[in-house]
């Protein structure tokens, strides 16, 4: 009985630490580089559009983002040096979140 015990332990140990969830809600394009940075036609006061990669698939930088500055300060490096980074997208909206160094 001990035994079940020490195991029911450890198992609830690995799995409360076994990550965040706010990165368990973003898709990571890893290498990447962006490819065009635009104005949103449509929502020209709250997005920026990113293409990201040669398949130009396209995501959005929210400007009301706390992180709007850092986020597109690396963008546009990414866009003008062609320097590539982890980029992680919230899934269902196609927002970019995080944008880090290739480690």
């Amino acid at each position: 009985m001990k035994a079940w015990s020490y195991l029911l332990l450890l198992f609830i140990m690995i799995t409360s630490c076994s990550g965040n969830s706010s990165s368990q809600n973003l898709t990571w394009y890893n290498n990447s580089t962006i490819t065009d940075i635009t104005e949103d036609p449509d929502k020209p006061n709250e997005v920026v559009r990113v293409a990201i990669g040669i398949s130009a698939q396209v995501f959005y930088i929210s400007k009301k983002s706390p992180d709007y500055k850092s986020l597109i300060e690396k963008a546009t490096m990414s866009f003008k040096k062609s320097k590539t980074y982890d980029i992680g997208i919230e899934n269902k909206t196609n927002i970019i979140k995080q944008i880090k160094e290739v480690k």
